[in-house]
């Protein structure tokens, strides 16, 4: 095997932040306790220093594709899929953990009438759940919106095929975060509401609790306030990630999930009031499509003129804007924007 190409190892997923599968980097592969880390057979002797036979973890072989992963093949049909899909679970459970800190937020602060919390409250729940869901989802690159996954297929050359797994992934995540804070709370929207079988909807009762799961805009705004405002919250986040990853300007290292917790409560805090500041089309989609199936009917579609649908566009273009803005004034080196990476022609 001299001269043949070796594989580049990344030994932890922190390791290479910056770096995934489509780099060429392969996962260092999981071993027993009585294994010793792997490298090439030239790398080492072929017995250990006591004269036992030196065993390998996997049989080495040069990958031709750059996102081939070099990994034994389990026995185990769990570890098969779990290998397969761990991505996409990083970010259904990064997602989950957003909605479920978020939404719990607001559940709490509606259902007390303001006596256990307020609006600040909501924007420490958000900041809470985007920097802990960072943290759950950092094996997927912690995208946890499927903006910021369609703006890393762009700016960043995001594998495109990444692009409908996460995004599908993220919106469960957010779907079975809502059914498990409409369980925990089922009883105080009961009371809240007035009875088991009564839920309604924003600007259709004083005591709709369709609001707790997803957003719904103040009954002034206007449809271009309503997407303008949208636009601006995803532009500023997206803006802030790019400019808190750059390591060659400040950059914030291991900081970052504590970073991108104050950016979020500084965006509910100074912008979130107009329309909830959803910011992500899985965060108010997947919740507003579990209220429609727990029963709080086609209103949650209609109401506020059929909003539904900004909060599923705006920030995707607020995302792309936020990214372009920073890459091509801040970008130190080739602006990414000179060659975005675009899907390739069918």
């Amino acid at each position: 095997m001299h001269g043949a190409a070796r594989p580049i190892y990344a030994d932890s997923p922190h390791d290479r932040p910056s770096q995934d599968d489509e780099k060429g980097f392969l996962e260092r592969p999981s071993l027993t306790d009585d294994e010793r880390p792997y490298k090439a057979e030239s790398e080492f002797p072929r017995n250990t220093p006591y004269g036992q036979p030196r065993r390998s973890a996997v049989r080495y072989a040069p990958s031709p594709h750059p996102d081939y992963v070099v990994t034994e093949k389990s026995p185990l049909w769990w570890s098969r899929v779990r290998h397969s899909l761990r991505e996409p679970f990083s970010e259904f459970f990064g997602v989950f953990i957003l909605v479920l800190f978020g939404d719990g937020a607001i559940a709490q602060v509606v259902l007390s009438r303001n006596t256990r919390g307020d609006w600040q409250s909501i924007c420490w729940g958000w900041g809470l759940g985007v920097m802990i869901g960072v943290y759950v989802s950092g094996i997927s690159g912690s995208n946890i919106n499927p903006a910021v996954t369609l703006t890393n297929c762009v700016f960043r050359k995001q594998a495109w095929r990444k692009l409908p797994v996460y995004a599908a992934a993220q919106i469960l995540g957010a779907f079975t975060a809502a059914g498990v804070i409409y369980a925990n709370y089922k009883s105080a929207i009961d009371a809240f509401e007035g009875g088991p079988g009564v839920r309604t909807v924003p600007g259709y009762s004083p005591n709709a609790t369709a609001g707790i799961f997803a957003t719904y805009p103040q009954p002034f705004m206007s449809r271009t306030g309503e997407f303008f405002s949208e636009f601006l919250c995803a532009a500023i986040l997206m803006f802030c990630i790019y400019m808190l990853q750059d390591t060659k300007n400040m950059g914030a290292g291991k900081l970052l999930p504590l970073a991108l917790f104050f950016v979020v409560f500084g965006i509910g805090a100074c912008f979130g009031w107009e329309t909830g500041f959803a910011i992500n089309m899985a965060r108010d989609f997947g919740p507003r499509l579990m209220t429609y199936c727990l029963g709080y009917g086609p209103k949650v579609w209609t109401a506020s003129s059929n909003y539904f649908w900004i909060p599923m566009v705006a920030p995707f273009l607020g995302c792309l804007f936020g990214a372009w803005i920073h890459d091509l004034f801040l970008f130190t080196g080739k602006p990414p924007v000179d060659s975005p990476s675009l899907p390739p022609a069918r």
